[in-house]
């Protein structure tokens, strides 16, 4: 590697101004680093000239707009690198990001935190952090932005979508998912900068990675070179020729990390520690930064402010054309950037849940969701499905929609090709973008692979709905690696994030009613392979599912125990109330779809439900959370280890999840909670 000697730093004193705006980001982001006492400041260092050179030559923007639906979209996915971002933020004007927020970097409450947080702070488009997701969210992004592009034309949707990307973001696995579904649909508004150090925490990347980069991306379809990223000029006109390009871009811009610290420069040591006081003061005499801690020029500083409002006539103008739209187009248009399923949807879910309560057929949940998902698709041009390659498993394409295609984006079904990890994270970011609201089908036991990206959609508070069949060991014959037995547990363990396993075609129908009104939350509906009947119930004027738990059955007079369970489950419940009546026992039934709604309920509702009698709880998975609900003396029938492959009535009997063990499990709790009152002397 060459490393910048001092004096070939000094030969920047002849360059122009722009040298001087890269060095405003350097400092400022050193600068914010050597603060805190924490954090990296190679990266930004290292990206600071490709990243003056798209913002002030390219980035459609308006600082004083964050929100402009037609604003190119910059993904930081190296987001260890955040000061980068924070820095161009705060030079270009975002009102939030002042001189003091630099200042606070990484510290409570700041909105400088250690690596982008969506939500938290303007001018930043998704969480990043975890290595590869920013890349693959920037997939769904750019995805979006063809789709609606397709539906509204140029003159309403007409941006790009770029992202600064790292070493590690290309050797996760999911940069592999992302970049080949990319190129596959042939993603040409879609430019990712590869900040092409060959440094990462360890070393150098020859300890670990001799993959040819570039071969790999041109490998999946997409136009690929490389460029000095220290070279302003060469690095404009490597972006301005890949915008002209069919196909999806990565610039490799050769840089030296931490440039102008000049013994750190170009190895690990500057990758994620502050330069300390005397580094980053010869890094100021290399590069001729007079200037103090956070200090810029004015006149610098104004050209900057410049470069943020030069978006402001192209938003205005935008404006203009939108307005020239008729009420029903502009409405339309709303509609998509506000994720609205609209009012159609509501009375067509209503319409077959009372169809289901009428002909109560006995079918599969996932069968319940594909008859949904016909009446809902319809109704709405913003549901936007999809499945990693189990579409005739899932049962996520209706008759309503048609497949996305390469260069063709004016459908509403994506083929995602098997790849739950960059399904999850593109359908996170076609949320983020705006447009659409995604759902996209796999197996439960394979939520494993999309779970980085569920928690982040979690994290960020986006809606995104995961249709996962196969919930159970009622899959059968596919066996214990199909199986999923500690996947529920594990999904509810991930704050706001709604799990729902519906009992009945009724409560399938009430699940998504739940999801699409969960603006701020993801939502994953756990549905079965095997037929389940209709469960007997009151008519109900509201949707009990989003109260998350409700009691489907008490019985007269007493309550002796109280019976919960989840999805397949609570047919087996019913039925076991049934043989304990017989026996004198009197059991409530509670049906359970969604425990992080029920929570959510106040004390006294959760009380009526739950009760005082002795609980059971009844799942086809591993205990989990369920003593929460079930308390110290319940009993819990379930799985306590894999499953098997044999039919599914079958396994039930064999590992004990039947009427009859829900019973004596039903009994046993009874019979020790008589025994513990203590006999009045």
């Amino acid at each position: 590697m060459t490393v910048h000697s001092t004096a070939a730093l000094n030969s920047f004193r002849t360059l122009p101004s722009h040298v001087e705006m890269a060095n405003a980001v350097r400092f400022l982001a050193a600068d914010a680093v050597e603060n805190a006492k924490s954090g990296h400041p190679g990266m930004p260092m290292g990206m600071a000239d490709v990243a003056t050179v798209l913002f002030s030559r390219f980035l459609k923007f308006d600082a004083a707009d964050p929100h402009w639906p037609d604003r190119d979209r910059l993904v930081l996915s190296a987001g260890h690198g955040s000061m980068l971002l924070y820095a161009l933020l705060h030079l270009t004007g975002y009102e939030t990001m002042t001189r003091d927020e630099l200042k606070r970097f990484r510290q409570f409450g700041s909105k400088t935190p250690g690596h982008p947080e969506y939500g938290h702070t303007e001018g930043v488009e998704t969480t990043t952090g975890p290595l590869g997701q920013g890349l693959a969210t920037a997939v769904g992004m750019a995805l979006a932005e063809r789709m609606l592009n397709a539906r509204f034309g140029d003159d309403l949707v007409d941006h790009f979508t770029y992202v600064i990307a790292g070493d590690g973001c290309l050797m996760e696995g999911l940069s592999h998912e992302a970049i080949s579904l990319a190129g596959h649909l042939k993603l040409s508004r879609l430019i990712v900068l590869f900040d092409d150090n060959q440094i990462t925490i360890d070393g150098a990347t020859s300890l670990s990675c001799s993959d040819d980069q570039l071969i790999r991306f041109l490998a999946s379809g997409w136009s690929v070179r490389r460029v000095d990223g220290h070279d302003h000029d060469a690095i404009a006109q490597a972006i301005n020729e890949e915008r002209e390009t069919n196909r999806p871009s990565l610039i490799a811009c050769r840089t030296v990390i931490g440039y102008g610290a000049p013994t750190r420069q170009g190895t690990e040591k500057v990758h994620g520690a502050p330069l300390g006081g005397a580094e980053l003061g010869k890094a100021r005499e290399a590069l001729h930064w007079p200037y103090g801690p956070f200090e810029i020029p004015e006149e610098l500083l104004a050209r900057w402010r410049a470069v943020g409002a030069r978006g402001r006539i192209a938003r205005h103008r935008w404006m203009e054309r939108l307005e020239q739209r008729d009420e029903f187009a502009r409405d339309d248009f709303d509609d998509a950037l506000k994720g609205e399923a609209g009012n159609d949807v509501g009375f067509a879910l209503r319409e077959i849940e009372c169809r289901f309560a009428d002909q109560r057929p006995k079918i599969a949940t996932r069968q319940a969701s594909q008859q949904v998902l016909e009446a809902i698709t319809q109704a709405s041009p913003n549901l936007l499905g999809g499945s990693a390659d189990l579409t005739h498993s899932n049962l996520t394409l209706t008759r309503a929609q048609q497949p996305v295609r390469p260069g063709a984006y004016d459908g509403n079904y994506i083929h995602y090709g098997i790849r739950e990890h960059a399904m999850a994270a593109a359908m996170n970011g076609i949320a983020l973008h705006g447009g659409f609201i995604p759902y996209g089908g796999t197996f439960l036991a394979f939520s494993d692979y999309s779970r980085p990206a569920i928690r982040l959609a979690a994290l960020m508070g986006v809606r995104v709905i995961h249709v996962m069949t196969h919930d159970s060991i009622g899959l059968g014959e596919d066996g214990p690696t199909h199986q999923p037995v500690e996947h529920l547990a594990s999904l509810r363990a991930i704050p706001n994030l709604l799990v729902f396993r519906p009992a009945d075609a009724v409560e399938t129908a009430q699940a998504w009613d739940c999801a699409l009104r969960a603006g701020r939350q993801p939502s994953v509906l756990c549905l079965s392979r095997q037929a389940l009947p209709v469960l007997d119930r009151a008519f109900a004027p509201e949707n009990p599912v989003a109260r998350g738990a409700y009691v489907l059955s008490e019985p007269e007079h007493r309550r002796d125990v109280t019976i919960i369970a989840t999805g397949s489950e609570v047919s087996i419940a019913a039925e076991a109330a049934m043989l304990l009546g017989a026996r004198g026992l009197r059991a409530a039934v509670v049906s359970a779809p969604c425990f992080e709604l029920f929570e959510l309920q106040p004390a006294r509702y959760r009380a009526a439900v739950l009760g005082t009698a002795p609980r059971v709880g009844v799942e086809a998975a591993v205990e989990g959370l369920w003593r929460k609900w079930i308390g110290e003396n319940g009993e819990f029938v379930g799985m306590t280890g894999f499953g098997a492959s044999a039919p599914a009535t079958e396994l039930y009997s064999h590992f004990g999840i039947t009427a009859e063990a829900v019973a004596a499990a039903a009994e046993r709790t009874v019979t020790e909670a008589r025994s513990a009152i203590p006999i009045p002397a």
